[in-house]
């Protein structure tokens, strides 16, 4: 029997009404649930905010449905995986990130003629793999031969149709949380669900995304001194489009392949000081956070004469701009400050600066400074000085071990205690962001064993932005 091939299906009403349908499913599921839970002796609200096994399976329910629908769906339902814990209940955003798994490829023949009408005679210069090397929501690679030069390419290859139905499905998505009552409309989530649009835009706009590997590309070539090399992928603009992103080819390892897991653990540790120290780098030298800490983003190159002992440097290749931000000097000091509270486990400094980010308010309530301080301080424990990070996560040496830490998994649980208290303020998108991006950073380093302090490396970047400044 034929394998049945994916596809990404279109028609405005016909998904617009399924995702309804599920949305109304799920969300009368969720009503129920909290219902249910409110009855049961001793029931609290964090209690209601778990959810049942009945919860969970409507909302896995309603995952699977973005999921059969493809396309625009599952990435708007990825953002919301990432970035929904502020305002979705916590059962739904666990099932969304159920969507952040690998995503079918569409077969040849649906790729090709995007392919055809994006570059036209311009195909012709190129020997293309048929079969993707990955793919994701919006996107697919194929890797391609300049038949001229012998040239190794990516080839990054929007699916047909995205454009036409990226603002109506996010609507739709949004009309579902509204008509189901999983969020409540106002100006402050509309300010939100405004810059989640904006970022879906961003994803598809590969003239903007050209723009920025470029200039990353020149950034990076610039910096010395860095734990290890920083490499972004050279562009091959004659193979550029509206719907096409042509780079380099690279080949390296992600971060949780087996080749860097057996790599010594000096050479663990430097590529997380690089991974750390790059995100310093992007917030406070280039200006241009990437905000996206998928580990797909990610490639190590290793130096292989580093094992027969040579002194050279590993590498670390970033891939994809397609979302990214800027920030501002006042939010930059007030970041900074965050960081610095944190270090010395400020609590009043700490509330202070979070008022300057946007997540705390002059009028907020004690509780909400708590909360909301208690999961900074813990989110930037590794950051801490020396003398007082937890020393049931040290070495021998006295460094701060990641992996054991088990940081992650400790801050989401708080992260979830927090939001699921009616004193929990939704914060800064921007904010939101920066969270969002460090704790994909931490991960990384998490999943590298890594062994190290990072006061002074964190430090040293803040205070040269404030000197320069």
């Amino acid at each position: 029997m034929a394998r049945k091939r994916s596809k990404i299906k279109t028609g405005s009403f016909g998904r617009g009404l399924a995702m309804s349908l599920a949305g109304i499913r799920a969300g009368g599921a969720l009503a129920i649930d909290g219902a249910l839970q409110k009855l049961k002796p001793g029931a609290s609200d964090s209690d209601e905010a778990l959810g049942s096994s009945y919860a969970r399976r409507e909302a896995r329910r309603f995952v699977a449905e973005l999921g059969r629908l493809k396309g625009t769906y599952v990435k708007i339902g990825q953002m919301f995986a990432l970035l929904g814990e502020h305002f979705l209940p916590p059962v739904l955003t666990d099932a969304l990130h159920e969507l952040e798994s690998s995503t079918e490829p569409l077969h040849w023949g649906a790729i090709k003629p995007v392919l055809e009408e994006s570059l036209g005679e311009r195909v012709d210069q190129l020997s293309i793999e048929h079969t993707a090397l990955a793919a994701a929501s919006l996107a697919q690679v194929h890797r391609a031969v300049v038949i001229a030069t012998g040239e190794q390419i990516c080839l990054k290859i929007q699916y047909p149709g995205l454009a036409d139905v990226i603002d109506s499905d996010f609507d739709t998505v949004v009309r579902m949380l509204l008509l189901a009552r999983w969020i409540k409309a106002g100006r402050e989530l509309d300010d939100w669900l405004e810059s989640m649009r904006e970022q879906l835009h961003h994803e598809i706009d590969y003239r903007r995304e050209a723009r920025m590997t470029d200039q990353m590309g020149e950034l990076v070539g610039k910096t010395t001194g860095a734990a290890v090399h920083y490499y972004v992928p050279r562009r091959y603009s004659q193979y550029c489009s509206d719907r096409v992103l042509a780079l380099e080819y690279i080949d390296g390892f992600v971060v949780t392949r087996p080749e860097i897991a057996n790599l010594s653990q000096a050479r663990r540790n430097t590529l997380g000081k690089g991974m750390l120290e790059l995100f310093f780098y992007e917030l406070y030298q280039w200006g241009i956070l990437q905000t996206d800490p998928n580990f797909g983003n990610y490639l190590i190159r290793l130096d292989q004469s580093r094992g027969q002992g040579g002194g050279g440097t590993d590498e670390l290749t970033l891939l994809d701009f397609g979302s990214t931000m800027s920030f501002g000097q006042d939010f930059l000091i007030h970041f900074g400050n965050a960081i610095a509270a944190g270090q010395a486990e400020d609590r009043a400094l700490l509330c202070t600066s979070l008022e300057g980010l946007g997540c705390l308010r002059e009028d907020s309530s004690d509780q909400a400074r708590q909360t909301f301080s208690d999961f900074c301080l813990q989110l930037l424990e590794p950051l801490r000085s020396p003398e007082l990070l937890p020393p049931e996560f040290l070495n021998k040496k006295g460094e701060y071990c990641w992996g054991k830490s088990r940081l992650i998994r400790r801050a989401g649980r708080q992260a979830a205690s927090s939001a699921a208290t009616i004193h929990f303020a939704t914060p800064s998108r921007e904010f939101a962001m920066i969270a969002r991006k460090l704790v994909g950073v931490f991960t990384f380093i998490a999943v590298l064993n890594a062994e190290f302090n990072a006061h002074d490396l964190v430090h040293r970047h803040i205070d040269r932005w404030m000197e320069e400044g």
